[in-house]
């Protein structure tokens, strides 16, 4: 990885001097994290891609292509906590509209806060 590692580095140094709007600047922002455009190579079980994250933010994504995302600063913060704790739900294997119901009900003073963190096993 060492000779390959010096290839690109010396690539990217070479797309900084070239003072092309938007390829010179990104290139310049890897030179600076260059430590960690290289910890996949180093450390065990670093995936080299952002694969994991993209697949966690794609139902977002799609919801917000779908809906048109949202008009004003409390629709965005509504959203994201709605989607934050669907997500968290999901992941714990929890259902979600027992869960919405209570926190309704809580909100309303009818019943205790739910919380998000899973359940001690």
């Amino acid at each position: 990885m060492v000779a390959i590692e010096f290839a690109i580095e010396k690539l990217l140094a070479d797309g900084v001097a070239l003072g092309l709007t938007g390829v010179s600047g990104s290139c310049k922002d890897m030179l600076v994290h260059r430590a960690a455009l290289w910890t996949f190579a180093r450390v065990a079980g670093i995936d080299p891609t952002n694969n994991h994250a993209e697949r966690e933010l794609r139902a977002f994504v799609l919801w917000r292509r779908k809906s048109f995302g949202s008009q004003s600063e409390r629709g965005c913060r509504f959203a994201e906590r709605v989607m934050t704790v669907v997500h968290t739900l999901r992941k714990q294997n929890r259902h979600v509209l027992p869960f919405l119901v209570t926190a309704c009900e809580a909100a309303l003073g009818r019943a205790p806060m739910p919380s998000l963190l899973p359940a001690a096993a």
